[in-house]
């Protein structure tokens, strides 16, 4: 499967780089690719600094946590996108890095993340395990006694919940 991701990316920047060299030259193509890389790497630097302000104004209570992780997330994907050569990987990855078309990515990356999260806690089955203060583990449910006086019944009597 690994390969034929690889080939169809082979694929997809050789169309594109092809398509932009014959509509507007293959010198311009070039300057067009060594453009979106230098403006790639300028935008990483900036947003990088951005994404851990945002961090920071989530410690501070300004920021939800979503909000900072999902821009955390674009940057970094964006950032590995402008990294991996060709022409349409650079153009995807400056559109993660932008401001304005992260604030349109984030629902979708919200949406996906929680649907996957579901998916995922969904799979995991609970493990009742307890430690005792003195490091013993017990593996089991944990049972709750409760006493229950009847009426006029000076000791009482159990009753177990659990």
């Amino acid at each position: 499967m690994p390969a034929v991701l690889f080939a169809v990316y082979l694929v997809a920047e050789i169309a594109t780089f092809v398509a932009v060299a014959h509509v507007a030259g293959v010198v311009a193509a070039i300057l067009l690719l060594i453009a979106c890389s230098a403006a790639g790497v300028l935008l990483v630097a900036g947003q990088g600094r951005r994404v851990l302000d945002g961090f920071r104004r989530v410690g501070r209570g300004e920021l939800t946590a979503g909000t900072a992780v999902a821009d955390g997330a674009l940057v970094a994907s964006g950032a590995l996108l402008v990294l991996v050569p060709g022409l349409l990987t650079s153009v995807l990855g400056l559109l993660m890095l932008l401001p304005p078309t992260r604030a349109l990515l984030r629902p979708v990356l919200t949406a996906f993340a929680a649907r996957r999260g579901a998916e995922v806690l969904g799979s995991v089955r609970a493990n009742r395990v307890i430690i005792d203060a003195d490091g013993t583990v017990v593996d089991g449910a944990v049972v709750h006694t409760v006493w229950d006086p009847a009426p006029g019944d000076s000791g009482g009597r159990a009753l177990t919940k659990g």
